[in-house]
């Protein structure tokens, strides 16, 4: 098995383990009311467009293609380009920390198993830190 075909199936199986597209839109729906709720996540609320409601879903389709399942993000609109559409936003430390502190609580108030948390948030990390554009 080539290392390509060994992280595909690593990511389908992501998909069928969070649960598919129900538990992953919980999940995500439960991040953005996290987001809307808790004070401390303030930092990343005000990079968001008001109602939230378009963010909520490019993050469902977007995880949706990352984690295996359909590819619902990129038949809407192309290659993610992660980085260039998050450039106009000054993304440092405690931005990359929020959306990993707010992903985490909702995962975990979801239910989704510690392992499957674990292995997402070290994912997670990796591409947040990736997408930081200053200094702090």
């Amino acid at each position: 098995m080539t290392q390509e075909t060994q992280q595909q199936e690593e990511k389908s199986n992501l998909y069928t383990l969070i649960g598919g597209a129900d538990k992953l839109r919980e999940m995500v729906d439960r991040f953005y009311d996290l987001m809307e709720l808790e004070p401390e996540f303030a930092g990343i609320r005000v990079m968001h467009p008001q109602p939230i409601d378009s963010s909520r879903d490019k993050l469902f389709w977007f995880l949706s293609g990352w984690m295996g399942g359909p590819d619902l993000y990129v038949e809407q609109f192309g290659h993610p380009r992660l980085r260039a559409r998050h450039l106009a936003y000054p993304i440092g430390i405690s931005e990359r920390d929020q959306w990993l502190r707010c992903m985490a609580w909702a995962m975990q108030e979801v239910g989704i198993e510690e392992g499957l948390q674990l292995h997402l948030m070290n994912s997670f990390f990796q591409t947040a830190d990736w997408m930081r554009n200053k200094a702090e």
